[in-house]
């Protein structure tokens, strides 16, 4: 199985989970099998500006099969959803621990990170024109 997990930081296990998946500067993704971590890569985030799938299709091109994050928007959910990858969001800490946590079965969420304003949806108002 391979898991990535958004990074504030390029020491992959050592890193801290990064709030903001799609502003993460870098993902460690960690290959685990029998419970125990085999491989660890971490890969700076390429997209300083990113467009609704540029993440997904990455993560799912190095073969990720689970996303482990605090917040993710709406729209990278639904696109890992249609790649079959599974997200675990809530998730913080330090990455090692959360990856372990994982692997055991243990690992535990707050979901209070969807009442950030930064992953509340916005709403655009349009000018409207009256009529009398």
């Amino acid at each position: 199985m391979k898991i990535a997990v958004p990074s504030t930081d390029d020491r992959g296990l050592e890193s801290e989970v990064s709030s903001h998946f799609g502003r993460a500067p870098f993902y460690t993704i960690v290959t685990a099998y029998d419970g125990e971590i085999k491989e660890v890569e971490v890969i700076r985030n390429p997209f300083t500006e990113h467009s609704p799938g540029d993440l997904p299709n990455l993560l799912r091109g190095r073969g990720v099969d689970v996303i482990l994050a605090h917040g993710i928007g709406r729209r990278a959910r639904t696109f890992f959803s249609s790649m079959k990858i599974d997200v675990i969001t809530g998730v913080q800490g330090r990455v090692k621990e959360v990856i372990k946590s994982c692997l055991e079965g243990t690992l535990s969420s707050d979901e209070s990170w969807m009442d950030l304003a930064e992953f509340k949806r916005r709403h655009r108002c349009s000018s409207r024109k009256e009529f009398s």
